[in-house]
């Protein structure tokens, strides 16, 4: 059992903790918790639940992480809550536990910086990398893909997908999938172009992102079907290796893509 742990927090004898954990004041961790070492929960926290903590996090208070999910179809079962490592996790987070409808279980990746007030309900599935600004949203069953970053207040619908190094505007409303590279805003969003001051951060070349410029032209700017498009990208994958991601996207779409 941690050493670190305030005197008016409580946490239950079943609970698994690594010796460096800290846990602060008034906070509550539940029987079926694990949380590995260097990671802190700050005051006033509430870990419910069958959650697994990774380590080196970083949690601010009045959050609520493996809490029951919201889902009339839920009925006690012992669905899971799954954190990775070195994640930053604001004041006033809560993240729902699974459900037996989908895969049972609500996964956070690594390293994401997840901002105040922000809410990731049941079976979501949030990769590596990611930012969420405050008070954005994510519904049940949605897929956050790496180094997506969500502006504020920013609502995703059940279900959707949002690709790798994507952005979203502050307050836009996300009803469809949106592919890997693009920039979306609006209610309900569309595409805006690539996320190309992004991609230059993260050491995309000049050639890397004309070529993701030309595909998103093809996707968007020439008329062409969702299937039409598809064939086209496939023969530019053929030069440009960085486009396999959105065609691999565009193959898993379920809902249809933004457009």
């Amino acid at each position: 059992m941690a050493v670190n742990i305030h005197a008016t927090a409580i946490v239950d004898s079943r609970a698994e903790l690594a010796s460096d954990v800290e846990v602060g004041a008034y906070s509550i961790i539940g029987a079926d918790v694990k949380i590995d070492s260097g990671t802190c929960i700050g005051a006033h926290v509430v870990v419910n639940g069958h959650t697994s903590i990774g380590k080196n996090n970083q949690i601010f208070q009045f959050s609520s992480l493996g809490e029951a999910p919201q889902d009339k179809k839920y009925l006690g079962e012992p669905t899971r809550l799954e954190i990775g490592d070195n994640n930053t996790i604001r004041e006033f987070c809560t993240f729902n536990r699974g459900t037996v409808q989908d895969q049972g279980v609500t996964k956070i990746g690594n390293n994401n910086w997840i901002m105040a007030y922000v809410h990731i309900a049941h079976d979501c599935h949030v990769r590596n990398n990611t930012i969420l600004a405050n008070n954005s949203s994510l519904a049940g069953h949605v897929e956050l893909y790496d180094h997506a970053i969500l502006g504020g207040f920013t609502l995703i619908h059940q279900f959707c997908k949002v690709g790798e190094h994507v952005i979203t505007a502050v307050g836009s409303v996300v009803f469809k999938d949106i592919p890997p590279y693009v920039t979306a805003a609006g209610y309900d969003a569309k595409p805006h172009g690539i996320n190309a001051e992004g991609l230059k951060r993260r050491g995309f070349s000049a050639d890397n992102i004309a070529n993701i410029k030309r595909a998103y032209k093809t996707l968007y700017r020439q008329s062409l079907t969702l299937e039409e498009a598809k064939l086209a990208l496939v023969e530019q994958t053929l030069s440009a290796p960085e486009l396999q991601i959105l065609l691999d996207f565009l193959s898993l779409s379920t809902r249809g893509i933004v457009r």
